[in-house]
């Protein structure tokens, strides 16, 4: 069977209506319908918001109208052009809601406008989006994002918000139909009344009354109306790695996960997983912000990695996610290229040292062997060992430590961290510890001798790669030199041959950048990137990671095109924690008790003691 889905005939042939009734292609749709969409929806909110033309050729029709009517084609205005705002990013991603949504509201939009403003330009273009939007109708087949009940509460602050500054304009659009000269206090009142249905204390001449009641009203219950929709709908939760996906994970790791040092990070569980139609090859991803992010190499067969990287791509067209990949290797880089379509771009470098050529000796290694020295005549000891090796008492303590060593709010990590320490599951990882013994008459500490931890999950049958950093902010700086060592020095006694340690970004350039005779760019290039570091360990991490004279593997971001970067980079951000875009940690809800979870290992490198994580 092959892994790609090439499709089968079947031997009868359906009826197809024919291609003018078919409307186009969805690959034919412009990019541009969700600005289209937006322009609509600002042209229907500016005809709401201001009077009417005095010399429209509609005006003399427009008269003989109850005012009430006049009013609400007003209120009509201004909820279809903040609605159709709303709906513009999803028009843009070919939302099949959306695009309902959108062919709804067009006629009252349209009518509103020729009602109220009498502006025929602004309906005829309503108009021609319509009539685009009905002809493109199949392009408009992109399934709902993953839902959260959190957006019920953005909407309500973010739309209340807008609707009180709406007010403001509507209330203050009729100058001189305003009888007297309320005060900036009696106006807001009248706003925040409006905006509940009740009369405020502005009064208005020539029936204004209506339409800036109506228009506040309608503010109000667009508000309340959105905001419960969202807050009771059915949600679609976002895709999490199941049990039975997992095992099927852990049996391609088993017979592949020694091509990949980030293979076994697919076992995060808040990862969605697609395999090949043969089950050989899976592609782990997570969707934010709209991005369907994968790391590393497909998992499994590289033969049968093309239909993994099909199905990945299908499960992209189908939500009209962004599709792109982060830290994978070069030739996981020229099948993504090759089978998609897409570009890659060099992001980084892995470091990666092999335990037989390890050695502290010689010049190269002069100031981690004496920084390791001078921690072991302080009495510090170091232990190595499997997950599985160790008693429960002391792994949770490791746990609990590891959590309040954490130097941020959030947990970072995705390409490169597990997020959990599991003996059942994980048993095959290590776990490096550093240990003090308190001085005489000293009381321990919480967590007793422990003063720093290092975790690092498998690779392959003789592989290790570096999950996790943490110490104690009490211990002496270079904890984590020391740790590496011991592990580097323990490893042939756990059959490790190699050991990954962290991932350093734009590596080359840096180390390009300070060579003799490099070029202008790169030397701008490189102080943009030591500027960055002051936030993102940049130089830090590499500075760290070259001290034990690795070898570098380079690792690469795969996208469309290049207007999707910014995009991919923001997603990326959160991904790994660096960057958060949600509601401020007290009003989040409280996550499903899962083991204790971990934080990426790429921890804050400190200034006086390069790799001292915090």
């Amino acid at each position: 069977m092959s892994d790609r889905l090439d499709g089968e005939k079947s031997g009868t042939v359906a009826w197809r209506p024919p291609r003018w009734l078919r409307g186009p292609r969805p690959e034919k749709v412009p990019p541009l319908v969700g600005t289209a969409g937006a322009v609509v929806g600002l042209l229907n909110l500016a005809a709401g918001l201001f009077p009417r033309f005095r010399h429209s050729r509609l005006h003399a029709l427009a008269e003989v109208l109850p005012g009430t009517v006049s009013a609400l084609a007003a209120a009509s205005s201004i909820v279809v052009g903040i609605l159709l705002l709303m709906l513009a990013h999803g028009l843009k991603r070919r939302k099949r809601r959306a695009w309902v949504a959108a062919v709804a509201l067009l006629p009252v939009g349209i009518a509103a406008q020729l009602v109220y403003r009498h502006s025929v330009l602004g309906a005829a273009f309503s108009l021609a989006l319509l009539a685009f939007l009905v002809w493109h109708r199949r392009a408009f087949e992109a399934l709902p994002d993953p839902r959260s009940r959190v957006k019920a509460l953005l909407n309500f602050v973010a739309l209340g918000g807008i609707s009180f500054g709406l007010g403001l304009v509507i209330v203050n659009s009729h100058p001189h139909k305003i009888v007297g000269d309320p005060s900036v206090w009696e106006r807001i009142k009248h706003v925040l009344w409006g905006l509940f249905g009740f009369e405020g204390p502005v009064r208005y001449v020539s029936n204004v009354d209506y339409t800036v009641g109506y228009s506040l009203g309608a503010l109000g219950l667009l508000t309340v109306a959105t905001t419960a929709y969202l807050a009771f709908r059915p949600e679609h939760p976002a895709a999490r790695l199941t049990e039975a996906d997992e095992e099927k994970l852990r049996e391609l790791l088993a017979k592949h996960g020694g091509r990949d040092s980030l293979g076994y990070f697919a076992l995060r569980r808040d990862k969605g997983v697609v395999f090949s139609p043969t089950g050989k090859a899976a592609v782990c991803y997570r969707v934010i912000s709209g991005v369907m992010l994968a790391s590393g190499d497909p998992i499994g067969d590289v033969e049968a990695w093309p239909g993994a990287i099909e199905r990945f791509m299908e499960e992209a067209r189908a939500h009209s996610w962004t599709p792109a990949v982060t830290g994978c290797s070069e030739t996981g880089g020229q099948v993504w290229t090759r089978e998609t379509g897409m570009d890659a771009l060099e992001l980084g470098d892995e470091a990666i040292v092999d335990v037989a050529d390890f050695t502290l000796t010689g010049r190269s290694m002069r100031n981690v062997r004496q920084m390791v020295k001078r921690i072991e005549r302080n009495g510090y000891e170091t232990r190595v060992r499997r997950v599985r090796d160790l008693e429960p008492e002391e792994l949770a303590r490791i746990q609990k430590a590891a959590d309040a060593w954490r130097d941020t709010d959030t947990e970072r990590g995705f390409s490169m961290a597990l997020g959990r320490i599991d003996a059942d599951k994980d048993g095959d990882a290590v776990i490096a510890t550093a240990h003090l013994a308190p001085a005489e008459g000293e009381t321990p500490g919480p967590f007793g001798d422990l003063k720093a931890m290092q975790h690092y999950v498998p690779w392959g049958k003789d592989g290790i790669s570096l999950e996790l950093m943490r110490r104690d902010r009490s211990a002496d700086p270079g904890m984590n030199e020391l740790l590496i060592v011991a592990s580097l020095q323990a490893a042939p006694g756990l059959k490790i041959k190699q050991v990954s340690l962290n991932f350093a970004v734009f590596r080359s350039s840096l180390e390009r950048g300070e060579k003799l005779g490099a070029g202008p760019v790169i030397r701008i290039w490189r102080g943009m990137l030591i500027f960055l570091s002051r936030w993102y360990q940049i130089e830090s991490l590499y500075k760290f990671n070259d001290k034990f004279q690795p070898r570098w593997e380079p690792r690469f971001v795969v996208f469309r095109n290049s207007r999707d970067i910014p995009r991919i980079g923001l997603a990326a951000l959160q991904a790994e924690g660096y960057l958060e875009l949600g509601l401020p940690r007290a009003l989040r809800r409280k996550a499903p008790a899962e083991p204790q979870p971990c934080a990426h290992k790429d921890e804050p490198i400190t200034a006086d003691a390069v790799g001292t994580a915090a």
